[in-house]
């Protein structure tokens, strides 16, 4: 009769991975240097949106964006790319290599994506908004076919036809993101998915509110951060207010993120537009509120004197940015009134 084997201790759980890696994270940090040693230690093996567990996805995010902005800008586009390549069905990426998502469409900057023979593509053009150029090993990189229609390819960063430039970022704010101008010259790549099929993917909106998780984790570190600066027994009251007030903020935030993962768990072939824009909406309105109350309740001193605090509260409203404001606060105003029914039932 063959022995069983000892079972194998139980694997360590990826969010356990994550916090064991950033125990050792202090600021300032190196994104690049760090995004690799998340890869290399599996940190960045997270449940797929709509998986069941997308709320563990998001706090991975958050939890990377506490410790520093601009290394969950890195972070939170190398993990998309594992998505967005397993939706489309592409091929596996090779062992710890590092992706970024540049899909930035600024009408100054357009890349021709042209279909060879060989079933390959060739890029051409400058990229804007390229962030961690220097730090990834492969991109995924939107851009325009001959016939006129909205491609993505593959393409690794180790060619000649890839030029990494300087220009094009020069923000106080998540400057160490290095979100630079990319040149392709006959760059070449692999097509992924059909024309349209990147946008047009339920996880293309998914993972637009797995950026507010990453917002979200910004202003835990700032609202800690006040949290920690007050004495429990004899603290100012006015200080106490702002710390009320942030704390409704981000439970409020904090309800509609895990009520939009839950959506998108429920349903996870269907964009969830509703959900996932009220989420970015919701998080950003909070970081109004924890931006301006943190400020004020801790006044000019750790904005001078604390480099930690001073870079997070620089980082966040460039980061935050990438809303589009009232315009995207109109485009759901609209889609709620589309929506019909009773959106606001208890």
């Amino acid at each position: 009769m063959t022995e069983r084997p000892n079972p194998s201790p139980p694997r360590q759980s990826a969010h356990q991975r994550l916090n064991e890696v950033l125990s050792d994270a202090h600021a300032p940090l190196d994104p690049g240097r760090w995004l690799r040693l998340l890869v290399e230690q599996g940190c960045d093996q997270l449940p797929l949106p709509g998986s069941g567990q997308t709320l563990d996805r998001w706090r991975a995010l958050a939890r990377v964006a506490e410790v520093d902005l601009s290394l969950v800008k890195l972070y939170e586009g190398h993990t998309d790319a594992l998505a967005i390549l397993a939706e489309l069905q592409a091929p596996v990426p090779p062992a710890n290599s590092r992706w970024a998502v540049w899909c930035a469409e600024p009408p100054d900057h357009r890349v021709q994506i042209t279909p060879q023979p060989d079933g390959t593509a060739v890029l051409q053009g400058v990229k804007a908004w390229c962030s961690g150029a220097a730090a990834v090993t492969h991109a995924l990189v939107s851009g325009w076919n001959p016939a006129g229609e909205a491609c993505l390819a593959a393409v690794a960063m180790d060619q000649d036809g890839v030029q990494v430039t300087d220009a094009g970022w020069h923000a106080v704010g998540m400057r160490a993101s290095a979100s630079v101008d990319v040149v392709f010259r006959d760059a070449r790549c692999a097509l992924v998915g059909k024309p349209g099929a990147y946008v047009h993917r339920p996880g293309f909106l998914h993972g637009g509110a797995g950026i507010a998780a990453c917002w979200y984790g910004g202003l835990l570190h700032i609202a800690q951060t006040l949290h920690r600066a007050l004495p429990r027994h004899s603290a100012d009251p006015h200080r106490l207010a702002h710390l009320g007030a942030i704390d409704v903020a981000l439970a409020q935030a904090r309800a509609v993120l895990r009520e939009t993962a839950a959506e998108i768990d429920a349903h996870p072939r269907q964009p969830c537009a509703l959900a996932c824009a009220r989420a970015r909406l919701a998080v950003e309105a909070a970081a109004s509120v924890v931006l301006e109350r943190a400020a004020r309740a801790l006044g000019a001193g750790p904005l001078c004197r604390d480099a930690d605090f001073a870079q997070v509260m620089a980082d966040l409203p460039v980061f935050i940015r990438q809303s589009h404001a009232e315009r995207d606060q109109a485009a759901h105003g609209q889609a709620v009134l589309n929506d019909g029914g009773r959106p606001w039932a208890l």
